[in-house]
């Protein structure tokens, strides 16, 4: 893997806003050198498939090549969840053609980057190997090519390759169309206005705080049988593939104690994170326990076990105010977390805010995530490797 190269992702949405998989292409920043070339993309392929091997990632979309057409790491990629993405004018040579029939035949999807309506329209031999188009979100042949693809006999899926903001998400999801959303966490969504806590994110916050005070497992078993649905959710994370425990718990005292009290804060704050009053995102919430799972793996080995249990916290909590269309601050007055938790979700300082701010800087295209892992002494092995390790983490969880 080429130094200071990062992966970063870029969630696929549906009309719901929920994520169809993920794009993942090296981030751009000025210690990357030139554009990527063909040995970066094929070292791309390379960096996935090495966590493809032990775990599952979902449905990825990588930055392809002619060249990276036959590489290696294709070998152990998965081709029901794997989507090579190639400029047009990469199929038109026949040898890449032949290279591609062979990969769609294996089972492997293939996109089209930025392509237009003319370049369809005379190609019409090659469409069979389009999987899926990726178009810009004002490009002047969306409408049409959205009509093509629906109306051929082995039809293609048309996807925005980025939406600039909400604004234009929703007007695609009126059209049913997916598209990344790669600065999602760096745009928050008006909301209306939010009021009070409600009563089950009212209800939460008094258990956390409860978990923090070490209060008794009875006194703690009370408060969660005031509410149905946090039973049940409970019962359904303990067994989930995401916590390894698959062991049948008669009660909630029981799987209280069998989750801990430190896992018991880690699954109440991802509940937390899903009981907004003014409108619920499910991509924020997937990007809000990836980013926690992120700072945590990013904290092993560097902190105590302890501390980079904090770290899963600190992740969550610093997309809160979003989530919950509420100040992060009105959050923190209602629960009373260690102070150096509090400095990282307020200012991204003391010991936590470092790994906070990496994980933040691998979000973004231009984020110039070198620069805070070199402030870790950090990897870039280690810390694309914990990235993909989050990703595939949030996708067992059952909450």
């Amino acid at each position: 893997m080429p130094e200071n190269r990062y992966l970063v992702r870029a969630p696929l949405l549906d009309p719901k806003q929920q994520v169809i998989g993920y794009k993942l292409a090296w981030q751009k920043n000025g210690k990357s050198i030139g554009p990527s070339s063909d040995a970066h993309l094929c070292q791309l392929l390379s960096c996935v498939a090495e966590r493809v091997n032990d775990s599952k990632l979902g449905l990825l979309f990588l930055d392809a090549s002619p060249a990276a057409l036959s590489a290696v790491a294709l070998e152990t990629m998965s081709p029901q969840t794997t989507v090579l993405m190639l400029n047009q004018e990469d199929l038109v040579d026949a040898r890449n053609t032949t290279l591609a029939t062979s990969l769609r035949e294996r089972g492997f999807g293939l996109a089209l980057r930025d392509t237009d309506l003319a370049f369809l329209a005379s190609n019409e031999t090659l469409l069979p190997l389009v999987t899926y188009v990726e178009v810009c979100v004002g490009h002047p042949d969306l409408a049409a090519i959205s009509k093509l693809a629906s109306h051929r006999q082995l039809p293609f899926s048309v996807i925005v390759d980025q939406f600039p903001g909400w604004r234009e998400f929703d007007a695609c999801a009126c059209l049913g169309l997916n598209g990344f959303f790669g600065n999602l966490c760096l745009t928050p969504r008006k909301l209306g206005p939010s009021g009070e806590l409600g009563p089950q994110t009212a209800l939460i916050l008094q258990l956390m705080q409860m978990v923090q005070e070490n209060a008794d497992v009875r006194h703690l078993e009370k408060v969660l049988k005031r509410d149905a649905t946090l039973s049940y959710r409970l019962f359904r994370y303990i067994n989930s593939p995401g916590f390894g425990i698959a062991v049948e718990t008669p009660s909630l005292r029981h799987a209280v104690t069998m989750l801990g009290y430190t896992h018991l804060f880690r699954w109440l704050s991802l509940l937390l994170a899903m009981t907004s009053t003014t409108g619920f995102s499910p991509a924020l919430l997937q990007a809000a326990i990836v980013r926690g799972r992120f700072v945590e793996l990013l904290g092993q080995g560097l902190l105590s076990k302890s501390e980079a249990e904090n770290l899963f916290v600190v992740g969550m909590f610093s997309l809160l105010d979003q989530l919950l269309g509420i100040p992060i601050q009105e959050v923190l007055s209602q629960i009373l977390l260690p102070e150096a938790v509090a400095q990282a979700l307020l200012s991204r300082e003391d010991v936590y805010g470092p790994f906070l701010a990496l994980a933040e800087a691998c979000e973004q295209e231009n984020g110039n995530a070198s620069d805070f892992a070199e402030a870790l002494f950090m990897t870039s092995t280690r810390v694309n490797h914990a990235h993909l390790s989050a990703l595939a983490w949030s996708q067992n969880l059952k909450l």
